[in-house]
């Protein structure tokens, strides 16, 4: 218990911290706009380069993990697309947003708080690596569905070439191909470059919750949309355990890679999920409102998470 509440009260209390700065203490919208775009572009892809270089080759997650934990979002996000599009009749755009509200987890901003303090350095590089197959993954599908769903209308080869360019221009995605690279040739950083990543890589952390907190407050709180808390269970609740039973079915793999891989799925909705859908001019508000709630409740489901995995109450090998 004691290891847990060392990890969960810093998280929870940053994460408090910023939304008590904005709601009470006056912080503006433009400098929670200023602290995301130094975590965005500075502090995460340092976090993720250094982690990524210095873990040994060897002990990289395989393909075919990286592969399952990237099939298992898509698991969630077809489940979650499925339920709304069910509800609202079809309507493709909303369902889209919809589906990333149960499966995009914000693990950029979340996950290195919580996985290496849990399970080491060596949940360093399968936390890095899975944030960047999954964002690749649902990059390539949300203009997908939304072509498909008449909100947009391009060639396949724009698309593919937009796609490319997003993809190609991520900072933590570009920091963890590059620290792959450095891994892979075994190539030591200079001291001076050490010593820079170390002082944004101190700050990711927490900057990242701290802002994750200001921001809420800039969310709407209205009601709950009907479909929400069905979607929101998927997220929180669902896609964790179709990590688990994918990853211990398959089996062979570092059990502090599964247990990485579950708590990332556990979190709750990134606030992209409210971007693009303002991108695309549609289910803003609810998006807005699932985004909110879905952190709000995942102290709970993701507590219960973390209590699971450091007790080591969840078999490692069910299936067998």
């Amino acid at each position: 218990m004691s290891q847990f509440l060392s990890i969960i009260l810093p998280f929870l209390g940053l994460i408090a911290a910023g939304f008590s700065a904005a709601r009470w203490l006056g912080l503006p919208a433009q400098g929670v706009s200023g602290l995301n775009l130094f975590v965005y572009y500075f502090a995460l892809p340092a976090w993720f380069f250094q982690l990524v270089a210095e873990t040994s080759f060897r002990d990289l997650p395989s393909w075919s993990f990286l592969l399952t934990t990237t099939f298992a979002t898509y698991c969630a996000f077809a489940i979650a697309f499925s339920f709304g599009a069910l509800v609202n009749r079809g309507n493709v755009p909303e369902a889209t947003i919809q589906g990333l509200v149960g499966s995009y987890a914000n693990i950029g901003y979340m996950a290195p708080a919580l996985t290496v303090a849990a399970f080491g350095p060596l949940a360093a590089a399968p936390t890095a690596l899975i944030f960047t197959f999954d964002s690749m993954m649902l990059f390539a599908l949300v203009p997908l569905m939304m072509t498909l769903g008449g909100t947009s209308r391009t060639d396949g080869r724009s698309m593919a070439r937009s796609i490319g360019r997003r993809v190609a221009t991520h900072p933590v995605i570009i920091a963890t191909v590059l620290g792959v690279l450095f891994s892979v040739a075994g190539l030591p950083l200079p001291g001076p470059v050490t010593s820079l990543l170390d002082v944004l890589r101190s700050a990711a952390v927490p900057v990242a919750l701290f802002s994750i907190g200001a921001g809420l407050v800039q969310m709407s709180r209205g009601r709950l949309a009907p479909e929400t808390p069905v979607i929101l269970l998927v997220k929180l609740v669902v896609h964790p355990l179709i990590v688990y039973l994918l990853l211990s079915w398959i089996g062979g793999f570092d059990i502090i890679w599964v247990y990485a891989a579950v708590l990332m799925a556990a979190l709750p909705p990134a606030a992209n999920v409210l971007a693009l859908a303002r991108q695309y001019a549609t289910y803003e508000r609810r998006a807005a409102a699932a985004v909110y709630y879905g952190t709000v409740a995942s102290i709970v489901t993701l507590s219960v998470t973390l209590v699971l995995l450091l007790s080591d109450d969840l078999p490692v090998d069910p299936f067998r």
